[in-house]
């Protein structure tokens, strides 16, 4: 069947043979590219150009070659020209213009780029037919240059209104003499736009500085939005409303339907009747020390089978989660509306009710519980021989801490940990040491990047900003668990049973090109040819591991790597280096492993009401597009709620100095990460002293034209808190660290000794504080990240 198009377009002229009109030019290649409508690929560019398949081998090359040479990129599998949106994108809109047209800005956009480019949508003079376009509306529109170097970049049509405008605000409510007030939203997209509360609207309790949450009346198409205030959070410096603004910013559903909570109440414990007995197996639970669900159980033993001398048998138990959850019913349409869990500082926004998720899927020791089992021998290398999966009933022989179970390890054994050490854990680490070194030899992409932890007292404020040790008890679950996932995915895709995978696709040419660009100014070196391997990352890694860059190069390593994703088509795991991976190891906290659980369940024959139903892969498609768009709606939560809390532990230190490294260069200024906390703040580039700063694009500096004193990525400096924002989660800093000096065309040249130096180290400058007192707001970039 045809695919209409958007609107009208000129009949295609039939291609001349390539032997008539030639081999395209790399310019007429890139002409067509920029020019043509819809998706283009090496398809459409053969077809345009009418090549044989010779000459469809050579266009592959040239594609190729102008990827590696930065004048192509590639998304989401459509190619268009380096520097350039590509002409068809998902936008958001920001607000209205004086003449009434939308603006709108890209709904994903790194701002290490700098500010996101804007678009103008003119406003049809014809009401067209469904509801028109406002603020906050997320839509698909196609773009075309301006060529409007005072005004927005591009212009825009919408083809399609993927989600109209929030139906709530959160932001600070400011009261007027006259009564009524302003909302300043929350939302950094929002900046500037205040939304008007009428008299008699504030619901009486709201008071000037409150933090509040308002319902949106309909978009005007000149003046303020008017809105009504529903509910008040709180007071602006308190940590427990900070994550509430997380909740309501993005929408998170977080009150359970009464029908969800009626079908959670009556569920009841398992029994033995269908299932295997596994409760002579003693299983223990391996979690943080304030865990309050225990998913997912290990145990391991050597193998009795002298044809596999020095190998394991792991037996891996997973709450079985599908037995309460079942196809169509209520408690179903609420996972998968939420997605996932998610987890602030402060409390959880649970992805089932807590009857399911922490009493009965809750492992808990010594009580009977229903579980999912994999048993799988290993060799003595590691390697996987065998494995199958079992609904069995289990119950737990412990549940440990992660820190309390190294401590046995490592001599120092407890009243919990002392009858298990010999039986249960040393087993158990003996089965990781064969696991490492299997993943020693698929070498998997190493990061070292420390996760911060915010320590909260007992009235929740924040008191200290620590990095937990990373242990080996936690990298031996985290190796039991990729295994489980491994097996999950081999048997559902042996039985042809559909699943959604965990995949994670290679870095882009793109991204390898900005990777290329910053190692360079390192002095590392990274190759153009060859196919990209995690082991290539990891070679890199350990050439600067405990230098200076090491951090960094971490962090710009993670940043080059494209997001994992959940997709009923698999492209394998990149980052874990592994060809097939599904997540099923933790079904209370995430819908994609209930899914895999009732996959296996069908695949299996092990159930029947709570299997997976015939499911089209069209709905696994939207399915995986739902619930990888809710988790990255929870990373997004929860990484700012994190900025928040730090900006307000910080913002009693304003005037303090601090130590950091330059994390980020734009045109506009310098991103800094501090040391201990990890956070991170803005400083504009009009502060940097009396000279104008010019952006070093391939360098990764600003470098002063008359005085030649340059800041680099990666630079140490110490700066100067000078404003703290914990609303936005913004910090802005002043620079107190002399820079490096480089020649210009007039400045200065110090030697060459402190040329090739780093930031000057202990020559701080006073006296700045003036100079930086800029209107400019510190933004944090957005990291993508893959997830094991």
């Amino acid at each position: 069947m045809a695919r209409s198009l958007p609107f009208p377009r000129a009949p295609r002229r039939q291609p001349k043979s390539a032997e008539a009109r030639g081999f395209p030019s790399r310019e007429e290649i890139l002409g067509f590219i920029a020019g043509a409508r819809g998706k283009v690929g090496k398809r459409e560019i053969a077809r345009e150009f009418g090549l044989n398949p010779a000459g469809k081998i050579a266009l592959k090359r040239i594609l190729k070659e102008l990827q590696a040479e930065g004048a192509l990129t590639r998304s989401r599998g459509a190619l268009h020209r380096a520097g350039q949106l590509p002409p068809v994108i998902v936008a958001d809109i920001l607000r209205r213009d004086s003449d009434g047209d939308l603006i709108a800005a890209p709904a994903e956009w790194d701002e290490m780029r700098g500010e996101p480019p804007l678009i103008v949508i003119p406003v049809p003079r014809r009401r067209e037919q469904g509801p028109p376009p406002g603020l906050n509306d997320r839509v698909l529109i196609r773009i075309e240059p301006t060529g409007d170097a005072e005004g927005p970049a591009y212009s825009g049509r919408i083809l399609k209104i993927l989600s109209h405008q929030a139906k709530r605000a959160v932001g600070v409510f400011r009261a007027l003499p006259e009564g009524g007030g302003r909302l300043v939203p929350i939302d950094k997209k929002a900046r500037g736009v205040e939304i008007a509360i009428p008299p008699g609207e504030a619901a009486g309790a709201a008071q000037d500085g409150d933090l509040v949450s308002v319902e949106l009346g309909r978009d005007r198409l000149l003046g303020l939005r008017v809105g009504r205030v529903r509910e008040r959070l709180g007071s602006t410096r308190s940590e427990r409303a900070i994550s509430l603004i997380a909740i309501h910013t993005h929408e998170i559903p977080h009150v359970f339907s009464e029908a969800a909570l009626r079908e959670a109440a009556a569920a009841q414990e398992a029994t033995l009747a269908g299932r295997e007995d596994w409760r002579t197996i003693p299983l223990v639970t391996i979690d943080p020390a304030d865990a309050k669900d225990h998913d997912d159980a290990v145990h391991a033993e050597p193998d009795a089978d002298p044809a596999n001398p020095g190998g394991f048998v792991l037996h891996i138990a997973i709450a079985d989660v599908a037995a309460y959850v079942l196809p169509g019913s209520a408690l179903d349409a609420e996972a998968l509306e939420r997605g996932n869990s998610v987890y602030f500082p402060d409390r959880v926004v649970p992805m089932l009710p807590e009857r399911i998720s922490n009493d009965l899927c809750s492992l808990k020791p010594g009580v009977n519980r229903a579980a999912l089992g994999l048993r799988v021998a290993i060799s003595a290398r590691g390697e996987k021989r065998a494995h199958s999966f079992h609904r069995v009933l289990i119950r737990s022989a412990g549940k440990l801490a992660y820190a309390q179970a190294q401590a046995a390890i490592d001599g120092r054994p407890d009243e919990t940990t002392g009858p298990l050490l010999e039986t249960v854990l040393r087993p158990l680490w003996a089965g990781y040491a064969a696991l490492k070194v299997a993943r020693e030899a698929r070498e998997p992409l190493d990061l070292d990047l420390p996760e911060r932890k915010l320590v909260l007292d007992r009235q929740g404020h924040v008191a200290d900003v620590i990095v937990p040790e990373r242990l080996d008890a936690h990298r031996l679950i985290e190796e039991f668990m990729i295994l489980a996932n491994v097996c999950a995915a081999e048997t559902l895709e042996k039985a042809r049973v559909p699943l959604l995978y965990r995949i994670h696709d290679n870095p882009s040419l793109e991204k390898m090109q900005g990777l290329r660009d910053f190692l360079d100014t390192i002095g590392i070196s990274l190759p153009k040819q060859g196919a990209v391997r995690p082991d290539l990352f990891n070679r890199i890694l350990a050439r600067v591991k405990a230098g200076p860059h090491a951090s960094l190069v971490n962090e710009v390593i993670l940043r080059s790597q494209a997001q994992a994703e959940y997709a009923p088509e698999n492209i394998g795991h990149f980052g874990l280096n592994l060809r097939r991976y599904a997540h099923f190891t933790s079904p209370i906290r995430r819908y994609a492993d209930l899914v895999v659980h009732r996959g296996l369940i069908r695949a299996l024959d092990l159930g029947r009401k709570d299997a997976l139903p015939d499911t089209p892969i069209e709905t696994m498609r939207e399915i995986g597009a739902r619930i990888s768009a809710a988790e990255r709606r929870a990373m997004a939560a929860e990484r700012e709620t994190v900025d928040r809390l730090i900006a307000l532990y910080l913002a009693d230190q304003v005037g303090a100095s601090f130590r950091g490294r330059i994390a980020g260069v734009t045109r506009a200024g310098l991103f800094v990460k501090l040391d201990r906390t990890g956070a991170d703040g803005f400083i504009p580039a009009a502060s940097l002293g009396d000279d104008f700063f010019r952006h070093d694009e391939a360098g990764h500096a600003l470098t002063g034209s008359r005085t030649g004193e340059s800041y680099r990525l990666g630079d140490e400096v110490q700066v100067r808190l000078v404003e703290a924002q914990p609303m936005a989660g913004a910090l802005r800093f002043e620079m107190l660290s002399e820079g490096r000096y480089v020649k210009t065309g007039r400045g200065r040249r110090l030697p060459p000794a402190q040329e090739a130096g780093g930031a000057a180290k202990g020559r701080l400058r006073a006296g700045r504080a003036d100079a930086s007192r800029s209107g400019a707001t510190p933004r944090r970039a957005r990291v993508p990240r893959f997830e094991e």
